[in-house]
């Protein structure tokens, strides 16, 4: 990469920059994995404070930026509620930091973003069925992906994407208590792409596999049923 090479290992940070060429090779041993996020130009300026920043360089590994990767990866195979674009976002945030040497200036929400934080929830638990990622619901309120990131987790306390999991597992939870679809048809109505991640969620969650939980509120409508029958 620009006539530099770099040794990288476990945790290991490569940062690299449009129109720069990578070769990588793995002499020394096979199997490795690895995390790539690509940014925007847009978000590259908002979360960079110089564009010194994006400088190709090797960084070694680094806790602060190990554990992110981490979350990054249980993200990706969908072991977590926070989203891979979140979890892209909070490593690149914690990147710059490290560089700059001190961490980001944090503002308290202005009204207007507290508003778009709370519409967007909204719009969130009327389409959470539909596919959305960071960057349309960043559109939705109006602001950057970076900035409504962190401005919705301020003012509303989780992620976007903690909070459409939720209002997904809310959908799922009605749909499953109200009528005898089949798990599948429920987990993907609900807005989940992948039955295997859904059930993983939904057991996270209530303590319950789907089908568990089906039956637990079916056997509770009964009981309330024959409590109302004995009724004088």
């Amino acid at each position: 990469m620009r006539g530099e090479s770099f040794e990288l290992v476990a945790g290991s940070t490569l940062v690299g920059r449009p129109g720069d060429e990578y070769m990588c090779s793995h002499e020394h041993v096979c199997g490795d994995e690895c995390i790539s996020f690509q940014l925007t130009p847009e978000v590259a300026a908002s979360v960079g404070t110089s564009p010194s920043i994006w400088h190709s360089r090797a960084l070694p590994p680094l806790p602060q930026l190990m554990v992110l990767g981490e979350l990054a990866q249980a993200a990706i195979e969908g072991r977590s509620d926070v989203g891979v674009d979140e979890a892209g976002l909070s490593f690149v945030e914690r990147f710059v930091e490290l560089l700059i040497g001190r961490p980001r200036r944090t503002t308290e929400p202005a009204a207007r973003d507290r508003r778009r934080a709370v519409e967007t929830a909204l719009w969130l638990d009327e389409h959470a069925g539909e596919p959305i990622d960071l960057a349309a619901a960043a559109r939705q309120a109006g602001l950057s992906a970076f900035h409504f990131l962190r401005v919705f987790e301020r003012v509303i306390g989780v992620t976007p994407h903690q909070y459409l999991v939720r209002a997904r597992l809310r959908r799922a939870a009605r749909m499953l208590a109200a009528d005898s679809r089949p798990v599948t048809e429920v987990a993907f109505d609900s807005g989940f792409g992948d039955l295997s991640n859904f059930v993983r969620s939904f057991r996270r969650a209530a303590g319950l596999s789907p089908r568990r939980f089906r039956q637990a509120a079916h056997g509770e409508r009964k009981i309330c049923q024959e409590r109302l029958a004995v009724r004088p």
